[in-house]
């Protein structure tokens, strides 16, 4: 059963002024994605990856087509599709706790049980001992799990990740993905989210990917859907890996000699 669905969106932006024409960010979008399914958005930058994110969580519409979550149509943002952004959004005047509470209190989630739900995803994301920590006191990465612990803990049906890892150095970027590897190994089945993370990471969408959906450069189209076959936990070394690698660089790398790369004007 998919979980979300894309159907032929297309999204269009008017021009900044009377005098511009108007710009096709995205071009008859298609794909599914399964239940409990890890699905990776990816392709060059401007080709409409965070657009179309930001339409499957409601913050935007689609100028055609449509998007269906569960089978109903997409409306105005629920607390049954979180975001994880790339610039954490934590609330600085908030401890760690206060922070994954957020949510919860909104819920209005009943004290006790509330609790639990953030002593659970303190310890899914390794923060034990650090829930009373405001955010200037914790790293990049540290940050940025406070990030994911709130947006799991609300028990969204759709997680979304808008290039959560993209503003860390490389060394904590990789801890990270490794990070989110072994919370999906460990999530239990019962509670394992429906995941649609954007990414311009060929290997951190390998790694952490079921289903990877290539987009062409602007207007963006889907060039291709890949399947991940992979056991996990991956690595980089891995023969399937590096296969799967060079196919998809290949796809990409097409994109940046096909014709009509400029922004694409609509008629």
């Amino acid at each position: 059963m998919s979980t979300v669905s894309v159907e032929r969106v297309t999204k269009v932006y008017p021009g900044h002024s009377a005098s511009d024409e108007p710009v096709l960010a995205l071009d008859g979008v298609s794909f599914d994605v399964r239940d409990q399914e890890f699905c990776s958005i990816l392709g060059h930058s401007g080709c409409g990856k965070t657009t179309l994110l930001t339409m499957i969580a409601g913050f935007e519409k689609p100028s055609g087509g449509r998007i269906l979550v569960e089978g109903k149509p997409v409306g105005k943002p629920t607390w049954t599709r979180s975001v994880v952004f790339q610039d954490y959004a934590l609330f600085p005047w908030m401890t760690v706790e206060r922070n994954i509470a957020f949510g919860l209190e909104m819920k209005k989630v009943p004290a006790a049980r509330r609790s639990e739900i953030i002593a659970h995803h303190l310890r899914l994301v390794g923060l034990n001992g650090f829930e009373n920590r405001y955010p200037h006191q914790l790293s990049g990465g540290m940050k940025q799990r406070v990030s994911i612990a709130r947006a799991l803990a609300v028990d969204p049906e759709v997680l979304l990740m808008d290039e959560p890892f993209a503003a860390l150095d490389a060394q904590n970027r990789a801890m990270m993905q490794e990070e989110m590897g072994r919370i999906l190994a460990e999530a239990d089945a019962s509670a394992r989210k429906t995941m649609i993370l954007v990414t311009h990471s060929i290997e951190e969408a390998i790694l952490l990917s079921d289903h990877i959906v290539v987009l062409s450069s602007r207007p963006g189209r889907v060039k291709e859907s890949v399947r991940v076959d992979l056991p996990r936990p991956r690595s980089e070394d891995q023969p399937g890996f590096i296969e799967l690698r060079a196919h998809i660089r290949q796809l990409i790398h097409e994109e940046l000699y096909a014709e009509g790369t400029q922004p694409a004007r609509t008629h």
